[in-house]
């Protein structure tokens, strides 16, 4: 059997040559866990390394012509091989990807977060994340008591309400949710256009807008709400917007601003166009198919 004593040595060993082999420009901090990868404070974290900048052939035949072609995709594409499978180093990234997309999915939004945001929160007919993943059509709807304190503790009859959602990943809401949602709030207010108090949904899925919308009766309805996450990203989120949504809907009614995160379009970015998209939907009374953009 392998000791223990045995099992860190290889480790250290597999991430030593992972830092001589990764041609990337990694910080001094980074670089120090390298070389002490059994601190306390744990191993060097590698979902850290940019896939992007990373040089994962042996001798090349167009370093430069490679490392370019990388940079336009965030794909995993030019891996080497030993015999028949990757290389250590491509499959422990590939595993800690997975692991942070599962951390997105099966984390709740913290309670930190919703306090800073200073939000209400209000729950859908899911009681769990498994059921929130087995049954779709229960994130979409509240019981009669829910929808009543809706009723009871938020406006009624605004030009626009923004709400936000954990949706499938928690990650995306609490890295992006703030910084998009208050420029959404800018540019509204640039706008001249009234927004309802915003809230949170937990385990809500896009179409949880339209008994909402049902209640409050808002002009048009937002929500932010994370995205199901992937290999490149646990952290996208996206903003879905209706005119005046009803229940059952099609989806050809709404619109939808995705892959809002750092790796794709930045939050303050995003909510600037998003309030833009809001102040189209009123101006012309529609969404979807139907809103001229």
């Amino acid at each position: 059997m392998i000791t223990e004593n045995q099992l860190k040595s290889i480790v250290e060993q597999v991430i030593k040559e992972m830092s001589e082999t990764a041609e990337v420009n990694v910080p001094d901090t980074i670089n120090n866990k390298l070389d002490n990868p059994m601190e306390d404070k744990g191993l060097f974290d590698i979902t850290g390394i940019n896939l992007r900048e990373q040089l994962l052939i042996d001798n090349p035949n167009n370093k430069e012509a490679y490392l370019n072609f990388k940079k336009s995709t965030s794909a995993r594409i030019g891996i080497s091989k030993a015999g028949a499978r990757c290389k250590t180093q491509s499959l422990l990234r590939f595993r800690a990807d997975h692991a942070v997309a599962m951390d997105a999915v099966f984390t709740d939004v913290s309670e930190e977060f919703i306090k800073d945001m200073n939000l209400k929160s209000i729950t859908t007919l899911v009681s769990d994340q498994d059921e929130y993943l087995t049954r779709p059509d229960l994130g979409r709807r509240f019981d009669d008591e829910t929808l009543k304190f809706l009723k009871d503790n938020f406006e009624k009859d605004m030009q626009v309400l923004v709400y936000i959602s954990d949706g499938l990943s928690s990650t995306a809401i609490e890295t992006n949710a703030k910084d998009t949602f208050k420029a959404i709030e800018q540019g509204l207010k640039g706008h001249g256009i009234k927004m309802g108090t915003p809230f949170f949904v937990k385990y809500g899925r896009v179409a949880a807008m339209e008994p909402i919308a049902t209640v409050l009766n808002p002009d048009v309805i937002a929500v932010l709400i994370g995205e199901r996450p992937g290999l490149a990203t646990g952290e996208s989120m996206s903003c879905y917007m209706a005119y005046r949504p009803t229940i059952g809907m099609p989806e050809s009614r709404r619109n939808v601003i995705s892959n809002i995160h750092k790796g794709g379009t930045p939050a303050i970015e995003a909510g600037a166009h998003i309030a833009d998209v809001l102040k189209k939907m009123l101006d012309q009374k529609a969404s979807g198919l139907d809103l001229k953009l």
